[in-house]
């Protein structure tokens, strides 16, 4: 390729998108545009790219944009002001160089002359080591040279990326005097926090952990998350749920909980495993008011991870778009954000096979693939009530790690669950005989538990006293439980699941 020779890259250290832009500089293509509105990180990550990319060294940057013209490390080029002359001053240069063109959309756009020079300068530049990028936030290719272009949707950085980005402003701020700890460790734990973000964002919420610490460390995740959160907030179609249920919070489900102990250990292991063994998630279905919501949450907290709602009905509504357009960009936006737990609530409800060329049957049949295809950073956490109307494809192994059946608690696990509500309101579960209750609240769920116990404390301090085991037993008598009410419904998702899930508790479903 010319009288330049290429070196190989050092690609070890450089981050994705800075490996992407390398290869397409050595496949020779001189042009390039990239969908982006963060010019500064596209600028950096030229810089990396462009790095030992020739014999004699890294390569040169030149930058344009319609207010300040041709640029290089702060010297303007008077005689490349306007578009026409920045194309014909790329044109004339001589030796190899990286040309990076800021909303060079606006003069293609208006421009016949301009596209014509433009494609002149792919035939100029072709096997000359001149490079020419352009960035936007708007996508606009002309098709006259869409062949020509090789186009980039820049991805937020990847952990690579960061943890160069934190480690130069940890720098920088130890040199302010700022209290800061750059252990390789602490560096690589605030990078994991800010995955999702863009460099700008990521700046911004270290400055905000900045302000709240007055020290950059460990204890700076939490309002690191806190940018992630109003991030997930802008999407519309996303919850950020708050929680630190703790995994013993959660009544009975000893054989959920004990599965969900091992596979921590996993997860937190899965950059060093095999992608078959790294966890991708559990679907919890049963009857309503079992546990199955709160087990999420103690999946999130116990994994140590944020924890994020899909909101399918805010996805049909057409809001934000085609529902199966906005589903997917949701899912490829989580997958930025990993590590974290996702929530399907519901699931049966919005991600159904439905018509093959509906918006339904589209978004079932992205789920799939993205189930067998998705960052390894994710654990998929799906709750389901009406569960024959899940389609076999998707209980079946492979797309889910294992299926639970949550069913009505036992005896044993009532009274965990009254110990559980009453202690959580400050009530002392030793000075009542809770096992006297397990006769009165046979087939209760657990929200029929907590709601007993929230009723009952009502009562007594109402009456301005403290609980008794009357408040209890009175509240009790006058329940009639789901199971009851719903009697044929709940026999039908008992042997829909009896050979289809596993038990959630420690015994056979439906005894």
């Amino acid at each position: 390729m010319g009288n330049v020779a290429m070196k190989d890259p050092d690609t070890a250290t450089q981050g994705r998108e800075a490996k992407t832009f390398r290869d397409i500089f050595d496949s020779g293509r001189p042009l390039t545009f990239v969908r982006s509105s963060e010019e500064q990180r596209v600028g950096r990550i030229l810089r990396e790219a462009g790095r030992n990319l020739f014999d004699n060294g890294a390569a040169p940057l030149w930058s344009w944009s319609l207010t300040e013209g041709m640029r290089r490390d702060g010297t303007a080029e008077p005689e490349a002001s306007n578009a026409r002359e920045a194309l014909d001053f790329i044109d004339a240069h001589q030796g190899p160089a990286i040309f990076h063109l800021k909303d060079f959309h606006e003069p293609l756009r208006e421009s016949a002359q301009v596209r014509r020079r433009l494609r002149d300068l792919y035939q100029t530049c072709l096997d000359r080591q001149k490079f020419v990028v352009i960035s936007s936030p708007v996508r606009f290719v002309p098709e006259e040279i869409e062949r020509d272009v090789a186009f980039v949707e820049l991805r937020p950085p990847d952990l690579t990326e960061l943890i160069d980005f934190v480690r130069d402003e940890v720098e920088q701020l130890a040199a302010t005097g700022t209290d800061v700890d750059s252990s390789g460790e602490t560096v690589h734990r605030l990078a994991r926090a800010l995955q999702g973000l863009t460099l700008d964002e990521a700046r911004h919420a270290m400055r905000r952990a900045m302000a709240a610490h007055k020290r950059l460390g460990t204890e700076s995740i939490p309002a690191l998350l806190e940018e992630k959160r109003l991030l997930i907030a802008r999407s519309g179609v996303v919850d950020f749920v708050a929680t630190n249920t703790d995994i013993g919070q959660v009544g009975g489900l000893e054989n959920l909980k004990s599965w969900l102990l091992e596979r921590k250990r996993l997860f937190e292991l899965r950059d060093t495993l095999s992608e078959d063994i790294v966890p991708k998630g559990v679907l919890m279905m049963g009857i309503p008011g079992c546990g199955k919501s709160l087990s999420v949450k103690a999946v999130a907290a116990h994994f140590g991870l944020p924890l994020y709602r899909i909101d399918m009905i805010e996805i049909f509504s057409g809001r934000h778009g085609q529902p199966a357009a906005t589903f997917v960009q949701t899912c490829k936006m989580l997958e930025e954000m990993a590590p974290a737990v996702v929530w399907f609530d519901e699931i049966e409800m919005g991600i159904t096979s439905g018509e093959a060329s509906g918006e339904q049957g589209r978004i079932f049949a992205f789920f799939l693939t993205w189930m067998q295809e998705k960052a390894r950073g994710l654990f998929v956490a799906a709750t389901a009530n009406r569960i024959d109307l899940l389609p076999a494809e998707m209980i079946r192994k492979g797309r889910f790690d294992e299926v639970f059946f949550v069913d009505l608690p036992l005896g044993n696990e009532r009274v965990e669950i009254f110990k559980i509500h009453l202690s959580r309101r400050g009530a002392d579960p030793a000075k009542f005989d809770l096992s006297e209750l397990v006769e009165f609240t046979k087939d209760w769920t657990g929200a029929e538990i907590e709601q007993c116990v929230i009723s009952a404390l009502t009562k007594a301090r109402l009456k301005e006293r403290e609980l008794t085991r009357e408040d209890l037993v009175g509240v009790a008598t006058g329940v009639v439980p789901l199971a009851r009410t719903m009697k044929e419904q709940i026999n039908h998702i008992r042997q829909w699941a009896f050979d289809r899930a596993m038990r959630a508790s420690l015994r056979p479903v439906g005894r």
